[in-house]
């Protein structure tokens, strides 16, 4: 394993021959000597140091155990962002874009003020900003760590106008109302058994569990929604791919018009939104 191209083919120790095994692998490398996938092709008769082949075969190891690629890193790519992610946080997934993608069509006031509960690494919030430079964006979570890793990415993607507070939902906001607010909370069923499938293992039970078949956050967000809007403002919610009709049933009995469930590109019914009048 001393030359790039030799140390690429143990990717199938993570999961055989697969395309993702050696994207992975490359993801590692890339990591260990500083360098982008380009490089890799370019020079795979390149040497490894001894301390480089140790550091790759030690992150081979690990994510052969199921560690998830983004916590090896310390970060994910989202949207036009680079982001710092760690086992406090769930790893920013490419669905949750199409949230994003929706949000940006809505006809908002210029300034619009937008709240994301349960940010995560600000992730939906930090994108938002990045898209609307006069909105006036605030995120929180109900973690001190997850808010200050959330700061962090604000720094790091030179968004520090983004407002991030330690709130429990709408605990901080109790006078406060929104044109738009977001949210991805947790939605996936205590008994789900995908929890102990793959990088959910590894991601916090706090971020992903709610009680009532996963509804509960959801529940909770959708009703509280309905004070902290103006007229005519919107709430959208990322939910699991079989809560579509429960979500619409939600905002329906809570007063929400112009409802609609939004596919992610697995074709699954994934972000529901709703407009108070």
């Amino acid at each position: 394993m001393n030359t790039i191209e030799t140390a690429l083919k143990i990717h199938s120790l993570i999961d055989g021959d697969s395309e993702s095994a050696l994207f992975d692998a490359e993801l590692l490398l890339c990591h260990v000597l500083g360098c982008n996938r380009t490089y890799l092709r370019t020079w795979p008769e390149k040497q490894l140091s001894s301390d480089q082949q140790t550091q790759y075969s030690s992150l081979i190891n690990l994510r052969r155990e199921g560690q998830p690629v983004a916590y090896l890193l310390g970060r994910r790519d989202f949207w036009t962002l680079e982001l710092f992610v760690s086992p406090a946080t769930l790893i920013p997934r490419p669905d949750t874009e199409i949230l994003i993608e929706h949000a940006l069509e809505l006809t908002l006031p210029s300034d619009a003020s937008v709240l994301d509960l349960g940010t995560g690494t600000g992730a939906i919030a930090l994108s938002l900003a990045s898209e609307r430079s006069n909105w006036q964006v605030t995120a929180c979570d109900a973690f001190s760590a997850v808010v200050e890793l959330a700061q962090k990415n604000a720094e790091h993607n030179r968004l520090e106008r983004v407002d991030i507070v330690c709130s429990s939902w709408f605990e901080m906001f109790e006078n406060d109302r929104f044109h738009l607010i977001v949210s991805n909370p947790p939605y996936i069923d205590p008994q789900d058994p995908h929890l102990t499938q793959g990088d959910l293992r590894y991601e916090p039970v706090s971020a992903l569990v709610a009680q009532e078949q996963g509804m509960a956050d959801i529940r909770h967000i959708v009703q509280a929604s309905v004070k902290h809007l103006y007229v005519d403002g919107w709430l959208m919610i990322e939910h699991g791919y079989d809560q579509g009709g429960l979500v619409r049933n939600c905002f329906e009995q809570c007063g929400f018009e112009q409802i609609k469930t939004i596919c992610d590109f697995g074709n699954n019914e994934r972000v529901t939104m709703g407009q108070m009048k």
